[in-house]
């Protein structure tokens, strides 16, 4: 199996005055398609940051981020936000929702931003929601929703226009024990039945090794273990 999203000897190195922080240190690692991977490791030990990269948030210092076998080294900006909205989807911890608008609205701007109009868009924010089992919160903003149904709002979100991968940053960490499993159980579900490829950042070991295929150990900027 091809691997679909790889960092090839990726560093980021961070300057603060004059001193330098290396947040990445050579980091190597891949994700085959259909795969439901983690990312662990204590805090400041890069999992965000590598996260961010490959999602086109930030760009290395050296090495390369690979997506389908092209690096995305040399994307301009345009581009690169290109493969944001169209390769990529990015849920985070926060959920991150904009709270004047309803679910289906929140859903409704991203795919505007792919391009879908009209009732084509209302149709697919409403197949979403009732995907991530929120039919009957289509109308509700975030304040009206719990945590668990505004991470899955996002999840939506996130999947709007058909991404080929699902990047989440801590997306359990706002939700109870109970919420946290429900949510990874939709995950792990959406990988089976919608081809879709995770790569989550976790601290909860329990949850990953219950729901993942792998996990990736981080400490201070490198991996440390590959599952």
């Amino acid at each position: 199996m091809a691997s679909l999203l790889e960092a090839l000897e990726v560093s980021k190195i961070y300057r603060m005055g004059t001193t330098e922080v290396a947040a990445l240190d050579h980091v190597s690692m891949e994700v085959k398609a259909g795969e439901f991977v983690t990312i662990q490791g204590t805090s400041g030990s890069g999992k965000s940051t590598l996260l961010n990269m490959l999602g086109g948030l930030d760009r290395p210092s050296s090495g390369e981020i690979m997506f389908e076998g092209k690096s995305l080294g040399p994307l301009t900006k345009k581009e690169m936000a290109r493969y944001r909205r169209a390769a990529v989807g990015m849920i985070f911890q926060n959920f991150n929702l904009i709270p004047t608008m309803t679910a289906a609205e929140n859903i409704s701007l991203a795919l505007a931003f792919g391009g879908l109009r009209g009732a084509a868009r209302d149709a697919r924010a409403r197949a979403l929601l009732e995907r991530v089992g929120l039919a009957d919160r289509m109308t509700h903003r975030p304040s009206e929703l719990s945590g668990g149904e505004q991470q899955r709002v996002a999840i939506a979100r996130a999947l709007a226009n058909r991404p080929r991968v699902l990047l989440a940053d801590e997306p359990t960490g706002n939700l109870d024990s109970t919420r946290a499993q429900e949510l990874l159980a939709l995950l792990r579900e959406m990988v089976g039945s919608d081809g879709l490829t995770i790569l989550m950042v976790t601290h909860d070991r329990e949850l990953a090794q219950r729901f993942a295929d792998r996990i990736i150990q981080m400490k201070d900027g490198r991996v440390v273990e590959q599952g």
